[in-house]
């Protein structure tokens, strides 16, 4: 029987967190689709789009039944955008694959895209009760810390050995320790008390044997990564306003904000006139430079320029992969953070001298 079990369970019954709206649910899709978006994302940041989802597609049919535009339109905001595409694939999977029953098992849940070894076995434990070990980010701060496992958990070497010490901790199967408690534990644990600065060490249950409480070095475990400067990229945003519509261009479905709309961009020094002309059949004009915008994304720094532009005639129709719409519309598209930004600044000056 482990220790750290029973003093998680214990913790939990009282601490720990239990009214989220995914809580209490046998059904897998609704657990999958919880544990997909709670990858990088904070619980706050998460309930209302989980919420709105569930509403949306609330069976996994409903998801696979879906064009991939309106999931993402959906998702729009909540960044990491290959999360939903792979959603909406691994929701076809089960249709076609397993004729809509989700698999139960965590290695065949682990071979659906988007899932990885922590997360199917997230799904395994709390809609069908296996006995898996999970590792997601929390999980790990909080076995590197007790353990006292120095070293970048990125490493193949630091991650075998905290996958090690989550297979140790597992509780036995027995009434008095239910594995999904203890994995709901163990997240909120990682979550809410042994978190990234200024944890709760003295509500901690594992306090009293934990190595980086007890040699005082909680603060240099897990090890940070290892500094990298992060590449600064840059980009041109094409604003081409038509009668208050404004033309967006939907990026191919692999690579960054891939299937989102956004505009289009060119390379500088691009004669802007010209690659309307010659790419869109438009005749448009720069107006205006809009101020920069600066995006982070995980591995780099994107600047984007947005150069506002007139439409003063189009002489061909819409080609497949654009649209026009109003700005309101594109509001309600499928489009990332820094767009969604850029159409709200164009609203906000709709009435004044640069858009009209």
């Amino acid at each position: 029987m482990s220790s750290v079990a029973t003093r998680l369970i214990h913790w939990h019954k009282h601490d720990g967190r239990h009214h989220l709206p995914w809580q209490g649910s046998r059904d897998p899709y609704a657990i999958w689709l919880s544990e997909i978006m709670l990858q990088q994302t904070q619980v706050a940041t998460v309930i209302p789009y989980y919420q709105r989802f569930m509403q949306r597609f609330p069976t996994c049919q409903s998801l696979a039944l879906a064009p991939l535009d309106d999931v993402l339109a959906l998702w729009s905001g909540l960044g990491y955008y290959a999360r939903a595409r792979h959603l909406h694939q691994a929701a076809r999977s089960v249709m076609q694959d397993y004729h809509g029953n989700f698999p139960q098992q965590q290695e065949l849940i682990q071979q659906l895209p988007g899932i990885g070894r922590s997360t199917a076995a997230a799904i395994a434990v709390f809609a069908f009760g296996e006995r898996c070990a999970i590792l997601d980010g929390n999980v790990k701060r909080v076995f590197a810390r007790y353990a006292g496992i120095g070293g970048y958990p990125g490493t193949v070497k630091i991650q075998n050995l905290l996958w090690q010490k989550a297979h140790e901790y597992l509780p036995e199967r027995n009434a008095r320790q239910p594995i999904e408690i203890y994995t709901q534990a163990l997240m909120d644990l990682g979550a809410t008390v042994c978190t990234r600065s200024k944890p709760l060490c003295t509500a901690c249950p594992l306090q009293q044997d934990c190595v980086g409480f007890r040699e005082n070095r909680v603060a240099q475990f897990p090890a940070p990564k290892p500094h990298k400067s992060q590449p600064k990229k840059e980009t041109l945003f094409l604003m081409l306003l038509n009668q208050k519509q404004i033309l967006l261009e939907k990026r191919p479905t692999t690579g960054v904000w891939g299937g989102l709309w956004c505009p289009p961009e060119i390379m500088a020094g691009e004669d802007i006139a010209r690659y309307c002309a010659q790419q869109y059949g438009l005749d448009a004009r720069l107006v205006a430079d809009m101020p920069p915008l600066d995006h982070t994304f995980t591995h780099f720094k994107l600047r984007i320029h947005p150069q506002l532009c007139h439409v003063v005639s189009a002489a061909a129709s819409p080609q497949q992969h654009t649209r026009w719409m109003t700005l309101e519309q594109a509001l309600q598209a499928a489009i990332p953070t820094p767009v969604r930004k850029l159409l709200r600044q164009l609203i906000l000056s709709a009435e004044g001298s640069v858009v009209s």
